[in-house]
């Protein structure tokens, strides 16, 4: 079994209850987590595009937990999985990267949700590199 899959997977899936928690939990979550003061006001009148836009990240984000519990062979090979987990990985890279130039401008969110939203993504980025480049013969 690969303990680093294992790490991006439960990263995930953690990631995707969390967003479910917004969901539930309302605007003070959405606050807390840095979601921004528009998407709050939403939540707190009661639209239904925060919970909207949160079900589609909690979807991804659990979808991408189950192809990394997949590849380190907890759950059953999932279609697709090099190319899948390759581009999963590049997302979470690429946003870990990316998130960290915009912190001077942040569109809404606080520096502080850039930096450890950023941290958070690079983190889960390494673990999908270091796993799928011990997994990648297997798969």
């Amino acid at each position: 079994m690969n303990v680093y899959l294992l790490i991006a997977g439960s990263l995930s899936a953690i990631a995707a209850l969390l967003h479910l928690g917004c969901i539930y939990f309302g605007a003070s979550w959405y606050r807390f987590f840095g979601a921004g003061e528009q998407m709050a006001l939403m939540a707190e009148q009661g639209s239904s595009q925060p919970t909207i836009i949160t079900l589609g990240i909690f979807s991804v984000l659990a979808l991408w937990s189950a192809y990394a519990f997949s590849a380190a062979g907890l759950i059953a090979r999932l279609p697709f999985i090099r190319l899948v987990l390759s581009l999963i990985t590049l997302v979470y890279l690429v946003r870990g990267l990316a998130g960290f130039t915009l912190m001077n401008s942040p569109m809404g969110r606080s520096p502080e949700f850039w930096l450890w939203s950023s941290a958070i993504c690079l983190t889960l980025g390494i673990f999908h590199v270091i796993g799928l480049t011990k997994q990648w013969k297997k798969l």
